[in-house]
């Protein structure tokens, strides 16, 4: 596997944990549109805290040779001798919760623009089953000029990147990979191989790879949902639903879900990529949208219930101050896309409510322009009417938050974490 030189598009929580670890081996070239982001890598920085600095420096290089090592660059010259580009952008969904494959189609029309007869195109990025060969080959084509399966060609192996977990990184999570053809899927298998040491699954086809990365999160939606309407029943039998898991879960066979908000870049979105395939071919998928919908409901959900035993403590709603502890869309990780810790929040301030947010990983500016509230990265001085808990953040665990609440005040613990008696748990 000689002569290889690959380019990572897109240098977000996917494409430089990839980029670094290729590195080990390949001349890698990440790229990326965003100045900062690239000048921020290039200074062994990463503020997505993916990649240790220790790791990062060790690969990095200052100036683009024929070396193994990574280039950072928003320099589309870094990349026209490249011959292996693999696509790691983000594929999100609008307000009106369909596919948005904007990043890829401009994603694809870069690449385009340095595409050689020879080179492979490989897309990790989770989209419905065609959405590779169907959308996104034609802009390659397009740009570039050349035929598809002719002149370049195409692979898929769909991310599997798990955010903050330090554990499960991306060398020793199995990678299924695929090809446009049996002998191009053989090479990206083999390119794969050679720095996954958990091993590889040559899936037959694309659409087969796209496949089985949508089912993946949309089962855990569904999952989840069940769990989370399992919570609300067990809720109005005054019941905890924490302890009847904990019970059925001494079965063997018995799925460990736990309830909660269901944000971020994936099981959050990706069932809606698989249900709009779904309706384009002719059928209305009954499951994964009733599963979206409970999951999409939480948020309101949990507003309620606070909102309900503040009433019940004769706490005066409007004006009443609430702190909310957490705001990125998952524990121990600075990631804040489609965190649904926002609806919590959002519902509460539509009741008068004055919220304060605190959360140590997120950034208060990237906060401010996605969501436009304002979050504090210290913990508040004085009390609050309602404590809500909606992120497992490892540092809440060591406050006293019993020391914060004012007289009947109350905590409601969304993720079941805390050890202490609380007014209120899924």
């Amino acid at each position: 596997m000689k002569d290889i030189k690959i380019a990572i598009i897109g240098l977000g929580y996917v494409g430089l944990p990839l980029a670094r670890l290729f590195a080990t081996k390949y001349n890698v070239v990440g790229f990326d549109i965003n100045e900062k982001r690239v000048n921020e890598l290039l200074s062994g920085k990463d503020v997505t805290l993916e990649v240790e600095e220790d790791l990062l420096t060790a690969v990095l290089k200052k100036n683009p040779d024929n070396s193994n090592g990574l280039y950072c660059s928003c320099d589309l010259d870094a990349i026209k001798d490249c011959n292996h580009y693999i696509i790691t952008v983000p594929t999100p969904i609008d307000k009106n919760n369909r596919p948005d494959l904007t990043p890829l189609y401009k994603a694809s029309e870069t690449v385009g623009k340095v595409l050689k007869k020879g080179d492979i195109v490989i897309y990790e990025s989770t989209v419905y089953p065609g959405a590779t060969e169907e959308d996104c080959i034609p802009v390659l084509e397009k740009v570039s000029g050349l035929k598809f399966n002719q002149d370049f060609f195409a692979g898929y192996s769909p991310e599997r990147i798990n955010p903050g977990d330090k554990l499960h990184t991306v060398d020793k999570i199995l990678k299924v990979t695929a090809g446009s053809t049996p002998e191009i899927g053989k090479k990206v298998d083999a390119l794969y191989a050679s720095v996954i040491t958990a091993g590889t699954h040559l899936a037959p086809t694309i659409k087969v790879a796209e496949a089985a990365k949508v089912i993946e999160n949309s089962q855990r939606d569904i999952n989840i949902a069940f769990v989370n309407e399992l919570a609300k029943i067990f809720n109005l039998m005054a019941i905890d639903t924490h302890a009847v898991l904990e019970a059925a879960g001494t079965k063997w066979n018995f799925l460990p879900f736990k309830p909660g908000l269901v944000g971020g870049h994936c099981i959050g979105v990706d069932p809606y990529y698989l249900a709009q395939k779904a309706q384009e071919v002719g059928y209305h998928p009954e499951i994964i949208l009733a599963g979206r919908r409970v999951n999409d409901s939480m948020g309101q959900y949990v507003a309620s219930e606070i909102i309900k035993l503040m009433v019940q403590n004769d706490i005066r709603i409007k004006g009443a101050k609430i702190l909310n502890l957490g705001i990125t869309f998952k524990e121990n990780c600075p990631d804040v896309r489609n965190t649904k810790a926002v609806d919590v929040i959002s519902q509460l301030k539509s009741y008068g409510t004055e919220m304060t947010i605190y959360d140590p990983w997120a950034n208060p500016e990237e906060v401010k322009h996605e969501y436009n509230l304002e979050t504090l990265n210290r913990l508040p001085k004085g009390t609050f009417d309602a404590i809500v808990l909606t992120v497992a953040h490892k540092e809440f665990l060591k406050i006293n938050l019993a020391a914060l609440l004012n007289p009947n005040g109350i905590l409601y613990d969304v993720k079941g974490v805390l050890k202490v008696q609380v007014n209120g748990r899924l």
